[in-house]
């Protein structure tokens, strides 16, 4: 229920902002169809934050209008921050994956296929992100360029009072993030 009120409260605080356009809330039948379109669930605060209203412009996904192909690479781009990291003598590269192969081709494939079992990431605005997955909430909203990934706000409600300047009275609790992704937090 917590998660919940945390979307509800986004939500409002986004409908004070000047210039944001809101549109109806998304549906439950909306979001099977998004959830299976594109092969996850969003995390309940994430949710109720778009059950209430739907932000569309610049920066925001429109989940229910919006191009198929570009919210599909708004989906990949934490994964695809990782891979262009992993290449050069200096790239990055994860401890649990073993030892790094010398072959850059290598050590990409290798890399796809841990990357491939991360808890995937969604986008909430632009290149800030929370967590899939049903049953969760409260999780920090993470900035994520690239391989520079720093937290953006402790939770759903204090990122849309410092991404927008808006003065919200919230008191977040700063639940860590998921596995991979917190571990990779500057």
């Amino acid at each position: 229920m917590k998660a919940v009120t945390l979307g509800r409260k986004a939500a409002a605080a986004v409908a004070a902002i000047p210039g944001v356009m809101l549109h109806p809330g998304l549906s439950d039948a909306e979001f099977m169809v998004i959830e299976a379109r594109y092969g996850f669930a969003f995390a309940d605060d994430h949710r109720a934050f778009l059950a209430a209203a739907l932000p569309v412009g610049d920066g925001w996904v429109d989940w229910r209008n919006g191009d198929e192909e570009t919210i599909r690479d708004r989906l990949a781009w934490p994964v695809e921050g990782i891979l262009f990291h992993i290449p050069g003598a200096l790239g990055f590269w994860y401890p649990t994956w073993g030892e790094r192969p010398q072959r850059e081709a290598d050590a990409l494939a290798i890399a796809r296929e841990h990357l491939a079992g991360v808890p995937g990431m969604v986008p909430v605005y632009s290149h800030r992100f929370l967590p899939a997955g049903p049953g969760g909430g409260g999780h920090p909203v993470l900035s994520m360029h690239a391989g520079d990934i720093i937290v953006y706000g402790d939770d759903l409600v204090d990122y849309i009072g410092r991404e927008f300047g808006v003065p919200i009275d919230h008191r977040a609790e700063g639940t860590p993030t998921v596995e991979f992704w917190r571990d990779l937090v500057s």
